[in-house]
């Protein structure tokens, strides 16, 4: 099984020729009765020796782990060690020069690649926090936001680094994740323990989750035909990206207390026919999955307030299993119904209707 980044690398070696590749992704894409931008490929698993390695590294890394957390200093004597992180990073990284950089191995190197950044996140912190003295965040959660701040920091900084190293399209969205913990630290540091808190940190969690929506639609308009690991990376910011829009807006909403209204499940059910839309027009169905669970429990208070007790949960999975099942059966179709009307220089930034057809160079 080849990968649309075995294809790319193909060709940049001069193994295949653009044309060839193309060719081969067309024919493909006919045999599969759709078209190869529709698909939103990304390579996860192309074998069981995936997950073989995958379990094998994690059981090393595991131990590594409880063998660092087992020498040093911890914190208040039974925390963790500052070890034990270092461990698991160093060992991360040096799989991944074979796992990742020989053996081009999906699955183990996404693996390896959380284990290094939680690692060093995990030291920086714990460093951290025996170097300024534990006595300094004893019930000082200013403190210990700024400490987390500093810890994201240096993870963000090393994740930096392991993309320059292995180029593993989730280090993008990882390395967001970190500025993105950065943030959210600095400014729950600045607001401190107070009733506006949860409400400016959803707030914040909203703003920053669309700049991460932003910045994986800029992968996405260098790659419009998404042949190349830039498709990728695009791929795992909009998965990172879509909860962080999604969740503040309807915890904005208060359907996360635990009672929905009439009119709070029509809000629902109307954000969710935007988010539809915004999926189709970018071609990215993370947006319309993350939402799933608020847009059932919605629907489900829907069907209670309109006397459907016994089989609310019933009709609501029913009508929304359909519905999205539908959407997949139809959705090039769909998609070319609500991408045409739009303006040439924005369909120019969106992944092409036809593969075929030229692309207009983005601004």
């Amino acid at each position: 099984m080849y990968s649309e980044s075995d294809l790319e690398a193909a060709v940049a070696a001069g193994a295949v020729s653009p044309d060839a590749a193309a060719a081969l992704r067309n024919y493909v894409a006919t045999r599969a009765a759709t078209t190869p931008v529709d698909e939103e490929h990304f390579r996860l698993i192309t074998g069981f020796n995936d997950i073989f390695v995958s379990i094998a590294a994690a059981i090393l890394l595991f131990a590594v782990a409880w063998i660092g957390d087992a020498v040093g200093p911890k914190i208040a004597g039974e925390g963790p060690s500052p070890f034990a992180g270092l461990l698991v990073a160093a060992t991360a990284w040096g799989l991944g020069e074979f796992f990742t950089r020989k053996r081009r191995m999906a699955l183990p190197s996404i693996l390896l690649l959380l284990a290094f950044t939680g690692g060093v996140l995990m030291t920086a912190f714990v460093t951290i926090v025996l170097a300024v003295g534990e006595s300094a965040f004893e019930n000082n959660e200013q403190a210990i936001a700024l400490a987390a701040a500093a810890a994201a920091a240096i993870a963000a900084g090393a994740t930096w680094l392991h993309w320059r190293r292995f180029r593993v399209p989730i280090t993008v969205a990882v390395g967001a994740a970190a500025v993105v913990g950065i943030a959210i630290a600095l400014i729950a540091s600045a607001v401190g323990d107070t009733p506006a808190l949860e409400n400016t940190l959803l707030a914040s969690g909203l703003v920053l989750g669309l700049g991460v929506f932003l910045f994986a639609m800029r992968w996405d308009a260098s790659d419009p035909r998404r042949e190349t690991r830039r498709s990728d990376v695009a791929f795992w910011l909009h998965l990172l990206a879509a909860p962080m829009i999604v969740h503040p807006i309807f915890a904005l909403l208060g359907l996360t207390d635990g009672n929905a209204t009439i009119g709070e499940a029509v809000i629902v059910l109307g954000v969710y026919v935007l988010l539809g839309l915004t999926a189709l027009a970018i071609d990215r169905r993370a947006l319309l999955v993350s939402a799933l669970a608020y847009v059932l429990f919605a629907l489900i208070s829907l069907f209670r307030q309109f006397g459907a007790v016994e089989l609310n949960i019933a009709l609501a999975a029913f009508v929304i299993g359909s519905g999205l099942l539908l959407l997949s059966a139809f959705w090039h179709s769909v998609r070319r119904g609500v991408v045409t009307p739009l303006p040439p220089a924005l369909q120019a930034r969106l992944p092409v209707l036809d593969r075929s057809a030229p692309v207009a160079a983005a601004a």
